[in-house]
């Protein structure tokens, strides 16, 4: 049966295809939506470029009739911009104040009121983002979901990069002796992606394992080719520290993406790494190092000086990492280092939109920040002979409209996950002390 769903704004202002994802049912969109959005298409960030394309889909299909009445859809559904049912008697028994959201509300309520007269009557739907509009919404017994067209992926399927395979420990002595096994001996279920790492260990108890990683064609399984030596003085403290290092250190990969808690070390390693390829090896012209500006709770407001000044607080993390580096011993240190060497750029992402970025080493902190369009916008940027890091921790997200399925990140790890340009590791293992690991961990 067919159902009628009342999109929320958020719905719209997070996805403005979401018209498009309910196939052939009725999607409704409440008269105060509209306003919400007008007040949003000035925004200069992705908000109003959302608003405003969500503006020029409803044009579009003013062509095809009135908006009214309601409009074909391709995929064989209608939608259709609601002024009838916006009656506010029924809503002020339960929550008297006339706010945007009670509005949308009444919307969905008087439509789920009116199909419940009808001899067959349709499920009527609230799509919101909004927790407590979707609690709301429970209250006055109108069914509500969340908009999940856009998860890329369900959580416990999200690529790790590493798996770890109990073998028989022939499988082991073969990989031993000839530095190389194909991946049909494994004798798994599911294919292997190009540079995922493996674990293998004895399916018979024994303490005999063996580390190797997928090759560019995913045919073969091969040791790994870095020693476990230090870089920039940074040494890997576990297995996976170790695996992110083999893909930051090679160049033939010219995306890597980390995932983790906080205190694993994504940052510290990728800075190294960025170092050691710009400083000592030369292989990259520069070290461009960026992170979103999205707060971590209430916004400190609008901050005195020139842009250098005003971009420290938020980027302040990647410094303290560049301090210990550089093991810096007085305050201002790391900015002299900073601009006699000149090869190191600390920045906002806001002011690499719309570059070209040939031949860097370019590190993107707090990724999981990210929308799909902000990420593509970056990663297009990549020019020739450059390299991109994507670094994050999925489970801490201060973007309103994202969540640990639905951002810029896992978007990135997952579509990529099968190409042999890129490659990914989770890191689980807090390094950065047993405090801030058991914090990651219990809170």
């Amino acid at each position: 049966m067919k159902k009628i769903y009342v999109l929320d704004t958020n719905v719209l202002l997070h996805d403005p295809n979401a018209v498009y994802a309910f196939a052939d049912n009725e999607v409704v969109i409440p008269a105060v939506v509209l306003e919400e959005i007008d007040a949003k298409k000035r925004l200069a960030d992705e908000i109003g470029r959302n608003a405003r394309t969500v503006s020029r889909l409803l044009d579009g299909f003013r062509s095809k009739g009135r908006l009214y009445d309601g409009v074909l859809l391709e995929g064989g559904g209608r939608i259709k911009v609601e002024l009838n049912h916006r009656s506010f008697l029924k809503m002020q028994e339960v929550f008297g104040e006339v706010t945007n959201d009670n509005r949308i509300l009444a919307v969905a309520l008087n439509y789920l009121l009116e199909e419940q007269q009808e001899a067959e009557p349709r499920p009527v739907v609230l799509v919101s983002k909004d927790t407590l509009v979707r609690i709301k919404a429970d209250v006055l017994g109108i069914p509500a979901e969340d908009y999940m067209s856009d998860r890329v992926v369900s959580e416990p399927e999200m690529y790790g990069g590493c798996l770890t395979v109990n073998v028989h420990p022939s499988v082991i002595d073969e990989f031993y002796s000839f530095r190389q096994i194909g991946v049909n001996s494994l004798g798994l279920r599911h294919p292997l992606h190009p540079h995922q790492f493996v674990i293998l260990r004895d399916e018979l108890g024994t303490t005999k394992s063996a580390l190797l990683k997928v090759n560019a064609d995913a045919k073969k399984l091969e040791p790994l080719y870095l020693s476990n030596e230090p870089v920039w003085g940074i040494s890997a403290r576990n297995a996976q520290q170790r695996m992110a290092l083999e893909l930051l250190l090679n160049d033939e990969i010219p995306l890597v993406t980390l995932s983790g808690k906080a205190g694993t070390g994504k940052t510290l390693l990728t800075l190294a790494a960025g170092l050691l390829k710009t400083e000592d090896e030369h292989r990259y012209k520069k070290l461009l190092i960026a992170r979103p500006v999205v707060p971590m709770g209430k916004d400190i407001g609008f901050l005195p000086g020139e842009k250098e000044e005003k971009l420290r607080p938020w980027m302040q993390p990647i410094y303290d990492n560049l301090e210990y580096l550089f093991d810096t011993k007085k305050a201002g240190d790391i900015d002299k280092i900073l601009a006699g060497l000149g090869s190191i750029q600390v920045e906002a992402l806001t002011y690499i939109r719309g570059r070209s970025i040939p031949g860097q080493f370019i590190i993107i902190d707090e990724a999981q920040n990210l929308s799909r369009h902000e990420v593509k916008t970056i990663v297009s940027r990549v020019g020739e002979g450059s390299k991109i890091v994507l670094l994050g921790d999925p489970g801490q997200i201060d973007h309103p409209y994202l969540d640990a399925m639905s951002n810029g990140l896992t978007y990135v790890v997952e579509r990529f996950k099968k190409e042999s340009v890129s490659g990914h590791i989770t890191l689980e293992r807090g390094e950065r002390s047993k405090l801030a690991q058991l914090a990651a961990d219990l809170l």
